[in-house]
This record gives structure tokens, C-alpha cells and sequence, in this order.
């Protein structure tokens, strides 16, 4: 589809063009914003804050100490393994200050998953919460990791709360396994070493990578998007391009609760809120609802950050439903396809409505995003500036309007391709710069786009395409359902037949004759279920995303299919 198609349509915002190269790299739009908004809050967490100016000044100190204590070299990979704490951007930040790659790694990983992606990545150091020191101590000798850094989760607060948190998680809670890592250094020590030091302020070039970002392996090995300084800085000015006019500069707070090791949580936050100086509020453990309650109870929070699963938690929490939400006035939906019931609830509850987006890793991750002027429930919206959007059959040609078939998105945010894996790269990006997305959809007259399903999720009945998106919409309307997720079995008769799981919410009743009513009553023959299995919870990956391919194999498994 080409460009003008959405200029002519939107002039305002669509029209309005980034400029990729206006800042030669990450660190020259983090200098101007610790410069501009030195004295304003940029990160709290647990009842502390660091101002843009105090962010600065200890990501210095720990790139010092990464150039003068250590044998790390400019595009050297760094493995940083931290959840939302005040340690996470400093970090982050003093790397890229120091020259290194940042390689974002989950936390929650186990043993295996951590060595392949040290070893995949090259990680030559590792940053860890003492919580997994246990795990480094296993993984470290196996891969070509040869410095250790470890943090606790209180060690940015003053001296005696430090203590006191980092005691009761430790000892009262249990949570830090006994690890023994002779040769790790600890993360204040390394940074007083830093302190006050002088070093080469790294002057990476805009297609030099500043990332490297594993994608979830949910489709099989995990593989490292290489997203340059390029590719971020583009998709936080095309961000700030469509979403600005409604954002103050040096006034906004927002929520945080998503992980700042995925790319959507890190582009908005440490990116396209640096860019405006914004004050992120890092929720550590968003699981622990009534805790974030009692966080957002101490903030005038202006925007929220979320994904579909987290809405609807907590908007069936009663201290939740009781905060003062006369502040809010943004509130941005990605990583999971938002159920439109849970839309509606959130406005009824918060009074906001939500604004979903759409991307992925390989895109920076935003692609296109609902104008907040012109909200469209059900929608992706439209695609940034200086992004274009088209629709393609299975032998890639391109389709009408209103024509279903697989999304591709091309722009100055997509990839530089997957890290030493050509042959993957080729697979899903295209010598004109068109990355294929393995999402079905379709651009409305309109011109806002629709996504029905993720092509690997697309289940086949006698023939008929039915898309477990449409079947979990309808089955999050039917009163009780907490959360649903809809498969494609193995049928002799139809080729695949559906299957729903539900969670049923706390206190209340379902039976399967309720649902199968529910959702005969709202959907065409074929689409009906043929199974329905209540679950206490249902398999998620950490942002809360259901994984329909484990409750899939689960599945084959007890037909001894796999």
C-alpha cells in the first residue's frame, strides 16, 4: 500500500515524517535529556527516585568502571539480567556509554535457556540479580562469560533501607538461593570504583547494533533481533511523532509494569519517555497485584502501560477499582491482541480509554498505533510516520483493501536482521526492507488496519479459516470468564476441531453447557468448540502473553502425537 494512501487519509500525524538520523545514536538523545531534564524525575522504584541528572552521572560511573576494570572492548555483548529496579537503566545506559551491546535477558530464564543465550549472543559479561546468582553459577563456566556483576534488588536505596530490603528478601522471604561466585564483583562496588573516573565516551555509529533482543522462543529457538541505535532512535521519534501532542514534556508519570528487558516496556519507557523526560514508576513484581495497588496509591499517574491480561486483573480488583484515575489520560495496549470486553471495562473503571498498538521485536517493536484522537476498538490502528504497511497472499503478492492475508511492515524501525542467522533473516526480511510478520489481517477502507490471528495459530475447519482471536472475544464477554484461550485439535472428521480453555473468575460459577450456549448463540457453526476445559490458570509467558502453543502441545501429547 503505498504512503500517500495513509497521508491522504490522515494528514495529520501520518504525514508528519521522522527523520531516522536526527540523532547519531541512543546516547546523543540520552545526553540532551539528562541535560534538559536534569533536576526532573526520570525512574522511581520502591519509594526511590533518580532524577535524568542523577541517571547520567551513575551510568558514567559504571561505564568508567567498565573501561578501566575490566578487558570489555567497544561491540562486546553484555548480558543484563534484571527485572524493573532502579539498577536496570543505569546499566543499561552505562554499557551503551561504554561502547558494549546490550543483550536484555529475562530473568525468570532457567539454567538452559541462559546458556544458549549467552552463547548464542557471545556475552562476554553478565549483570544479575543475586536472586539468580545461583543459576549464573551454573551457566557462567559453560559459556565465555568472564564478567560477573551481581545486584540485589534495594541496592539504589538509601543505606538503610538497603539493608533492611535486601535482608527481608534474602532471609525473611528466602528468595536469594546460595550461589558461589569467587570472582563476581558487586554492582556498588564496581560502580564506587567508577566514580569520579574519566572514560572514552563510546561514539557508535546509527547501523552499529545497541541491542540485541531474543524473541520470546515461542516459535522455536530464540533468536537475537539485532536492533541498531538506528532502529531505536526512529521508533522513538515516530512514537513521539503520533502519540506527542496529547504528552507534556517534563510532566507525565507513568506506569511501568511491564519488564524493562522486553521491547516494548524498554522502547517506551527508556526510550520515547527519555525523549520527552517523563518520570517512569518501575513496578517490580506486577503478579503481586495488591503491592501495585498500593504503588499506584502514591502517584498522580498520567499513563499506563499495559498488556490485556494485567487490565483485566486488575480491574477485578476492588482496591484497584477505588484509586483516583481523574489524572490518567493514556493508557497503551500491546504484546497480546486486547480483548475488546476488557477495552470496555478498563474505560468503564479508569474512566481512560485504551490506545493499542501493534509490533514486535523485529520492529523496534511499534509499527502502528490507534491515534489517540481517533481511537478504534478492534483495531491496530495506523502505521507510524515514515512506515508503510501492506497485505499479501501466500505467494507474496499484494492484496485489495479488505482482503485477509499476512501483514508486512517496512520502516527505518525494522531490524538489521537476526544475529548470525542468515538464513532466518532471508526467511522473514526481504531485499527491499518488507519484513513478513506471521500475522493475518486486513487494512479497512479506512485505512486502519485489523490483525484476525497469528498465522501459526490459525486453525482449519473442513476447510473454513477460523481465528482463535475472534473465539476468545466472544468468550470474554460471557460473564465469569477471567481468562480463554482457543486451539486447534487433531479431528478425523474436520481436520481440526476448537478447544477452549477458561479460568473462571474467583467466587463465580461455569459450566460447559454455559459457554457452548455462549458461544453458539454468537458464532456461526464451525466456530463453535467442540471441547471446553476448565483451568485454574493457564500458561503465560513473564508479560503475561497465553501461550496457545504449550496448551497445543499438550494436547498432541495425549494423543501421542508428539
Amino acid at each position: 500500500m503505498t504512503e500517500n494512501f495513509w497521508k491522504d487519509k490522515y494528514p495529520v500525524g501520518v504525514a508528519a515524517e521522522i527523520n531516522p538520523d536526527q540523532y547519531p545514536n541512543i546516547l546523543a538523545v540520552l545526553k540532551e535529556s539528562c541535560q534538559r531534564f536534569a533536576d526532573k524525575p526520570a525512574f522511581s522504584n520502591l519509594g526511590k527516585t533518580l532524577t535524568y541528572g542523577e541517571i547520567y552521572k551513575l551510568s558514567g560511573d559504571f561505564a568508567a568502571y567498565l573501561q578501566k576494570h575490566t578487558d570489555l572492548k567497544p561491540g562486546d555483548r553484555i548480558a543484563v539480567q534484571l527485572p524493573n529496579v532502579l539498577q536496570y537503566p543505569v546499566v543499561v545506559f552505562g554499557a551503551m556509554r561504554a561502547g558494549l551491546v546490550v543483550v536484555n535477558t529475562n530473568p525468570l530464564y532457567t539454567a538452559r535457556e541462559m546458556e544458549h543465550q549467552f552463547n548464542d549472543s557471545g556475552a562476554k559479561a553478565l549483570i544479575c540479580l543475586a536472586n539468580m546468582a545461583h543459576l549464573a553459577e551454573q551457566v557462567v563456566p559453560k559459556t565465555g562469560v568472564k564478567t560477573v556483576i551481581i545486584t540485589e534488588v534495594g541496592d539504589m536505596l538509601p543505606t538503610f533501607k538497603r539493608l533492611l530490603v535486601n535482608a527481608v528478601i534474602k532471609h525473611v522471604k528466602k528468595m536469594v538461593p546460595a550461589y558461589n561466585l569467587p570472582k563476581a564483583i558487586k554492582l556498588n562496588d564496581a560502580l564506587a570504583k567508577g566514580r569520579g573516573q574519566s572514560f572514552a565516551e563510546a561514539t557508535p555509529s546509527n547501523d552499529d547494533i545497541a541491542v540485541l533482543q531474543y524473541t520470546g522462543g515461542t516459535t522455536g529457538v530464540a533468536k537475537g533481533a539485532m536492533l541498531t541505535h538506528r532502529n531505536l532512535v526512529a521508533n522513538m521519534l515516530q512514537v513521539k511523532a503520533l502519540m506527542g501532542a496529547n504528552l507534556n514534556e517534563g510532566c507525565e508519570v507513568l506506569i511501568a509494569p511491564l519488564p524493562l528487558y522486553h521491547i516494548y516496556a524498554f522502547t517506551f519507557h527508556c526510550m520515547a519517555m527519555m525523549l520527552i523526560g517523563g518520570h517512569n514508576i518501575l513496578l517490580t513484581n506486577p503478579r503481586d497485584l495488591p503491592a501495585v495497588v498500593k504503588d499506584l496509591a502514591k502517584y498522580r499517574f498520567t499513563g499506563f502501560v499495559g498488556l490485556n491480561t494485567l487490565f483485566v486483573a486488575l480491574c477485578n480488583n476492588e482496591d484497584f477499582r477505588k484509586l483516583d484515575f481523574s489524572s490518567l489520560k493514556l493508557t497503551v495496549s500491546g504484546g497480546m491482541a486486547l480483548q475488546l470486553a476488557t477495552a470496555e471495562r478498563w474505560k468503564e473503571v479508569t474512566g481512560c480509554a485504551i490506545c493499542e498498538g501493534f509490533g514486535m521485536t523485529e520492529t523496534s517493536p511499534v509499527a502502528t498505533v490507534n491515534p489517540f484522537s481517533a481511537i478504534q476498538l478492534g483495531t491496530i490502528g495506523i502505521p507510524l510516520p515514515s512506515t508503510l504497511c501492506k497485505i499479501v497472499n501466500d505467494d507474496g503478492q499484494e492484496l485489495a483493501i479488505g482482503e485477509i492475508g499476512e501483514l508486512c511492515v517496512k520502516g527505518p524501525q525494522v531490524m538489521k536482521g537476526y544475529w548470525q542467522r542468515q538464513e532466518a533473516t532471508d526467511e522473514i526480511l526481504d531485499a527491499e526492507g518488507w519484513l513478513k510478520t506471521g500475522d493475518i489481517g486486513l487494512i479497512q477502507e479506512d485505512g486502519y488496519l485489523r490483525i484476525v490471528d497469528r498465522k501459526k495459530d490459525m486453525i482449519l475447519v473442513s476447510g473454513f479459516n477460523v481465528y482463535p482471536n475472534e473465539l476468545e472475544d466472544v468468550l470474554a464477554t460471557l460473564p465469569g470468564v477471567l481468562q480463554c484461550a482457543a486451539i486447534g485439535i487433531p479431528d478425523e472428521k474436520s481436520g481440526e476441531a476448537i478447544k477452549v480453555f477458561v479460568v473462571v473468575k474467583p467466587g463465580e460459577s461455569l459450566t460447559k453447557e454455559q459457554v457452548m450456549e455462549h458461544m453458539r448463540a454468537n458464532l456461526t457453526g464451525y466456530k463453535v468448540p467442540k471441547a471446553v476445559e476448565f483451568r485454574d490458570v493457564l500458561p503465560t509467558t513473564n508479560v503475561g502473553k497465553i501461550l496457545r502453543r504449550e496448551l497445543r502441545d499438550e494436547e498432541l501429547k495425549k494423543l501421542g502425537k508428539k
